[in-house]
């Protein structure tokens, strides 16, 4: 059993497991030894969040209260910088500043990294904390690398304690103007090799349309 199914995996959970069912044979007992230590993170996972713009980020206040807030950024802001530390620079937003408060209470965070186009998600469990940038300046070149655009407040470190992989049944496909700008390229010479194919037949004295439409009448 993995730390994740240990964390997620509580006595209740279990209790609705084997009433629908499902409780997997194979995740162990919460009684062993297994999944107290923290899951580290593989080549897979790494690379993963290394490829992703943004992530989801769960919270919990004071009030018992969950609250989820996206970050975004350019591909590989959020960085790895080992098998169980995530960093990134968090720059100013609206300034309301719901999750860092959270943080200061409790500071147990849940992440959803997704790939929508390859249908994938990674869920992590981690322990989160804040250091000022003027506090670790060697930090906050290394997350600096790769950013988003603004003014760095802090950096967030996240220490995972687990993570998991979920099926891509409920995913649906969806693309960003980055994964799509290979096809559009694609289209755009398409629609220029179509518009030079027409001007050559327009100058040898035919029509583009009227062949397209004797080509219709043989079907």
């Amino acid at each position: 059993m993995s730390r994740f199914a240990r964390l997620a995996f509580t006595d209740t959970v279990r209790r609705v497991q084997q009433q629908e069912g499902t409780r997997p044979r194979d995740r162990g007992e919460l009684g062993s030894a297994v999944g107290l230590a923290p899951d580290p993170l593989g080549e897979r996972e790494r690379d993963f969040i290394g490829q992703r713009d943004g992530f989801y980020i769960a919270t919990v206040g004071e009030t018992g209260w969950p609250y989820v807030q996206f970050r975004g950024g350019p591909a590989g802001f959020v960085h790895v910088l080992d098998e169980y530390t995530l960093g990134y620079a968090d720059v100013r937003g609206n300034r309301e500043y719901i999750t860092n408060g959270n943080l200061r209470t409790d500071g147990r965070v849940a992440l959803f990294f997704m790939d929508y186009a390859g249908r994938e998600r990674l869920k992590l469990f981690g322990r989160a904390e804040t250091r000022r940038p003027e506090d670790d300046p060697e930090l906050t070149d290394s997350v600096c690398r790769v950013r988003t655009t603004g003014r760095v407040e802090r950096v967030p470190l996240i220490r995972v304690e687990g993570f998991d992989w979920n099926c891509p049944k409920h995913i649906p496909h969806r693309y960003t103007g980055g994964e799509l700008a290979p096809v559009r390229e694609r289209l755009s010479r398409l629609e220029s090799e179509n518009a030079e194919l027409r001007s050559r037949l327009r100058a040898l004295g035919e029509d583009p349309d009227e062949l397209r439409r004797e080509e219709r009448s043989d079907d």
